[in-house]
């Protein structure tokens, strides 16, 4: 009784892409949302700096001088070029609010001074003043609105709000494939606990995370399983995934393009024509060019003038051998490794999720036909080889900067991708496919959770202090439990969404069917999609 229920309210659930759209915006706001109240402010990488640029961004600041500033990176020492502005007080005091625990996972978050507003208004620094200004309008404005540690929550949980929205509409493009379980799968897998992390703080880490995931979700159902009725729809998410991912950094272009090559790899015999002759996909395409043409602008005209003293040893050759051995770290980073990577998920999260992500690409592989392994391979490839040519390029003029973080926008395409596969090639009859499915759900909503409970235990009481975090030496506005709960069952619920029914075998509504000529072999798609926005 209680699995059907369950199934029933899932079903309903999907059975609107505006209801599954709104559900899923909830439940991913709840989680990036309590990341956003249930981190110490400070307690996530370079938040200060995004802090710092938010705020003068939104108070017309989108220019500031250069300051030149000692800085102590991967053990080397140089002069990073940073943008001066003028800001309230308070956010000279943000860039030192969290060192005495920073590093120091043994150490809790409650040794931190308290942020309290005073008045007037100082000269700040802040390393990201030559990011581009968007995402920072976006999510800066509500610090004019209220003064003090109160505009940085609200700025985070604008982030979150955007990111959301995001995903959100990930979940509705994996929802209208007709074995959905699968792909919807792939976009949970995706949106890892670092992705969540990064989606509830100030920093563009996370939309640039999400709009990824958007662009993989929309761009592959568009060409792999054309539908006409839905083609607009997903043209529209594609090109606002293209949007806010080129206009993040130059790298999201690159991001979109490899997300695009193996759309295209995988596409349908007229898909891609049918895609070209609507208006609309030049739309699009006209305003994702304009993006990056003005994206690229801002960022040759906003060069980086910091000089690092980077050994001499340090050729391309022995940066890239060093990438390589890191690559376990990595892959740590990209699915949980929280506060300034001073506090890592527990073992289970990262083996469920490794192992969830692993067995979608070893069934895409089993089944897959000459260019689905080519693109499996090539995304996996992908994943190895970037960070080491990125270091090998780059290591001289920045040093051994790279970070797991910096690559997700393009990992997340490989569950999304071999979910893809999977639904397409995999026999559906002769298995359980929909228990394991399930099941590996319900799992990464469990890790999610734990992953949570780690960062929050690091903050609390530090990385040895008691587990059940009693007594809590920090705690959240609201208490650390009320969050832990929070987070929970939005996991469980976001879990929840792979036990929905698919809609193989759902006949087509009648609308449907006379703008289709009456043809009883197109695809069946999500009830009311046609009569929905």
């Amino acid at each position: 009784m209680m699995i059907t229920a369950v199934k029933s309210l899932a079903d309903r659930l999907v059975s609107s892409p505006r209801r599954l759209w709104i559900v899923s915006f909830a439940i991913l706001f709840a989680l990036s949302g309590a990341w956003s109240i249930a981190t110490p402010v400070g307690a996530s990488p370079d938040e200060h700096a995004h802090l710092i640029r938010a705020a003068a961004v939104a108070r017309g600041q989108v220019e500031g001088r250069e300051v030149m500033v000692p800085h102590l990176v991967g053990g080397i020492e140089g002069q990073f070029a940073e943008t001066g502005v003028e800001l309230p007080r308070i956010y000279q005091d943000l860039k030192d609010v969290n060192s005495c625990y920073v590093f120091k996972p043994e150490t809790p978050a409650s040794c931190a001074p308290r942020l309290i507003d005073r008045p007037g208004e100082t000269l700040v620094t802040t390393a990201a003043g030559r990011y581009h200004p968007a995402y920072y309008f976006a999510v800066g404005w509500p610090s004019l609105l209220v003064p003090g540690a109160k505009a940085f929550y609200l700025m985070r949980l604008m982030s979150a709000l955007i990111c959301s929205a995001l995903v959100a509409s990930a979940v509705v493009s994996a929802a209208e494939w007709r074995r959905r379980s699968f792909t919807l799968l792939g976009v949970i897998t995706a949106a890892t606990p670092m992705a969540l992390f990064l989606f509830g703080m100030v920093n563009p880490s996370g939309p640039e995370i999400a709009a990824g995931i958007l662009v993989w979700s929309a761009g592959l159902p568009m060409l792999m399983s054309p539908d006409p009725h839905l083609l607009n729809r997903r043209l529209a998410r594609l090109g606002i995934g293209a949007l806010v991912l080129i206009s993040i950094r130059p790298l999201g272009l690159i991001w979109f393009a490899g997300a695009l090559f193996f759309a295209l790899l995988l596409s349908q015999k007229g898909a891609v024509r049918e895609v070209l002759r609507r208006r609309v996909t030049w739309l699009w395409g006209g305003l994702a060019a304009a993006g990056a043409i003005a994206a690229l602008a801002w960022s040759s005209s906003h060069p980086d003038n910091s000089v690092i003293n980077t050994p001499s040893d340090l050729t391309p050759l022995a940066a890239a051998r060093k990438t390589f051995d890191f690559g376990l770290l990595y892959m740590k980073q990209m699915i949980g490794y929280f506060g300034w990577l001073d506090a890592e998920a527990p073992a289970a999260t990262l083996l469920v999720w490794c192992g969830v992500a692993l067995a979608l690409a070893m069934f895409a592989l089993c089944y897959a036909r000459v260019r689905d392994v080519l693109a499996v391979v090539g995304v996996m490839v992908g994943i190895v080889v970037i960070p080491i040519a990125a270091q090998a390029m780059q290591a001289r003029q920045l040093g051994m900067i790279w970070q797991g973080r910096y690559l997700l926008p393009f990992a997340v395409g490989l569950p999304i991708l071999c979910a893809a596969v999977c639904h397409e090639r995999l026999p559906w009859g002769g298995f359980a496919w929909r228990r394991l499915l399930v099941i590996a759900g319900f799992s990464l909503s469990l890790v999610n959770a734990a992953a949570f409970l780690w960062a929050l235990r690091r903050n609390t009481v530090g990385s040895t202090g008691p587990l059940l975090i009693n007594p809590a030496h920090w705690s959240p506005p609201g208490t650390w439990m009320l969050w832990l709960a929070v987070y929970t069952v939005a996991a469980l619920a976001l879990g929840l969404l792979t036990a929905v029914s698919d809609n193989r075998d759902r006949p087509l509504p009648e609308s449907a069917r006379a703008a289709a000529g009456g043809a009883a072999q197109d695809p069946p798609r999500l009830a009311g999609a046609h009569a929905e926005a």
